[in-house]
C-alpha cells in the first residue's frame, strides 16, 4: 500500500534542500569572498539556490519542523524572503557567512533527517 501523498512530500523537500545546499557549496568551493562577489554567474546561482532552500523549507510540515527544532526553519525562510524581496539590499557579508557557516551545518542536519526517514519513512505524527 502506498503512503498518502502528504507523508511522502516532506521527504522530497528535504531531498531538494540537500541538493540546493550541495550546489551552494559546490559553486563556492575554493572561492574566497572577494572571488565569490566578482563572479556574477556564481553569485547569482548561489543566491538562487539559497532562495530555493528557503522555498523548500516552507513546504516542511509543522510537525516535522517541531521535531527537528534545532534547524532554524524560520531563519531559513526569512533569508529566502529577504533575498527575493530585497535584492538591492542584500548584505554580501551576511550571504558569505551563511555559505561558509550555516550551509555546511544545515546540510549535515538535513542528511541526518534523511537517514532517519529513508524510502519507507514514518508518518508525520512521529517524524
Amino acid at each position: 500500500m502506498s503512503e498518502p501523498r502528504s507523508q511522502r512530500e516532506w521527504r522530497f523537500y528535504i531531498d531538494d534542500m540537500i541538493g540546493f545546499a550541495e550546489k551552494v557549496l559546490s559553486y563556492t568551493e575554493d572561492l574566497d569572498q572577494d572571488s565569490f562577489l566578482a563572479h556574477d554567474l556564481t553569485y547569482d546561482a548561489t543566491l538562487r539556490n539559497l532562495e530555493l532552500i528557503g522555498e523548500a523549507a516552507t513546504r516542511i510540515p509543522d510537525a516535522v519542523r517541531h521535531r527537528y527544532s534545532e534547524i532554524p526553519w524560520r531563519m531559513i525562510i526569512a533569508t529566502r524572503n529577504r533575498l527575493i524581496h530585497a535584492y538591492l539590499g542584500i548584505d554580501d557579508d551576511t550571504v558569505w557567512s551563511i555559505i561558509q557557516d550555516n550551509i555546511p551545518q544545515l546540510l549535515e542536519q538535513l542528511n541526518g533527517i534523511k537517514s532517519q526517514h529513508g524510502p519507507s519513512g514514518t508518518d508525520l505524527d512521529s517524524p
